[in-house]
């Protein structure tokens, strides 16, 4: 498949966003549009349909990073623990900051994020036993035990409703003014393409880019970096939504290969036309009202990954 291909259907899928609602607007009224319809436009489709395409871009190239760093084809932030520990991180900044910030909750959930995932990179060097499907139980099991540690203490301190909002990722509560922090994300793409090459290398192997003449340790904890921050960024704004970061990029490299350059674009935008087409299913499935997104990716995402684990397995035999 070319980009333009994802570039075409990427326009199709926003333009039918758009015009999915309660608030009845068809194209054609665009240029003749009531004062409520405007509204409807402006301040909730719009934002909604920007929040979509930046989390799945962001989150899918966020899953191509872990996957190149790891080595491992299922890894992803949703199973090595790096959301778990961002909730985690969500919630000690409840309890000990009652009325943090937005930037400071980010912070401190980055913070937790950013260590989850640089234990569970430690357990990954190791466990001897490498088998491709073996490491993702892990950070399952893993990531689990985090997500323990977050239901208790928010039962104790009755927060379990506070909490359980990031675990349903949903986009029906985006509009202008409380969506804006998902930017963050942006520049972190930036910043992935222009070190994607590096990734590449650093994923062969600490000896391997070391001979190269790559700084490996800087460049994974670059990674990491990038990995943990757009997993906060995207979980407070629009919660978790799992598997996105973990199909994606495995579907893109049947066709494009491992080399991170060449396949980030695709991966991208691949990821906006799934998330987007999640959306649309989860707004019309049940039309005026609408599923959580994070159920109707978790659906869609977990067949794939049983198809990816099946193929995987008929491959190796």
């Amino acid at each position: 498949m070319k980009a333009w291909h994802l570039v075409v259907i990427l326009v199709i899928l926003s333009v039918t966003s758009l015009f999915i609602g309660v608030t009845d607007l068809t194209i054609f009224d665009l240029f003749s549009m009531t004062e409520k319809q405007a509204q409807a436009l402006t301040i909730a489709r719009i934002p909604r349909l920007i929040s979509l395409v930046v989390a799945g871009t962001s989150m899918s190239v966020a899953g191509l990073i872990m996957q190149q760093l790891s080595r491992n084809k299922f890894v992803s932030p949703t199973t090595a623990g790096t959301d778990d520990s961002a909730k985690l991180g969500i919630l000690v900044a409840m309890l000990m900051f009652s009325s943090a910030t937005t930037m400071e909750k980010m912070l401190i959930a980055f913070i937790f994020a950013i260590a989850g995932t640089l234990l569970f990179m430690q357990l990954l060097e190791r466990i001897k036993f490498k088998d491709a499907i073996f490491i993702p139980l892990v950070g399952l099991m893993f990531g689990n035990i985090i997500n323990s540690l977050t239901t208790f203490f928010a039962y104790k301190n009755d927060l379990i409703q506070n909490v359980t909002s990031w675990l349903q990722g949903s986009f029906s509560s985006v509009m202008a003014g409380n969506y804006e922090l998902i930017y963050i994300s942006v520049p972190l793409l930036v910043i992935a393409y222009m070190y994607a090459n590096k990734f590449t290398i650093a994923g062969m192997g600490e000896e391997f880019s070391v001979n190269l003449g790559l700084n490996h340790k800087r460049i994974v904890n670059l990674g990491l970096v990038i990995v943990a921050l757009v997993s906060v960024v995207v979980i407070l704004s629009v919660g978790v939504i799992p598997f996105l970061g973990l199909v994606v990029p495995n579907i893109v490299s049947l066709y494009m290969g491992d080399n991170l350059r060449k396949s980030l674009i695709h991966t991208a935008l691949l990821g906006a036309n799934f998330l987007l087409a999640c959306d649309i299913i989860s707004r019309i499935i049940i039309f005026p009202y609408e599923i959580p997104i994070a159920l109707t990716v978790g659906v869609i995402g977990s067949i794939l990954f049983l198809y990816l684990l099946m193929r995987r397995r008929a491959y190796e035999s």
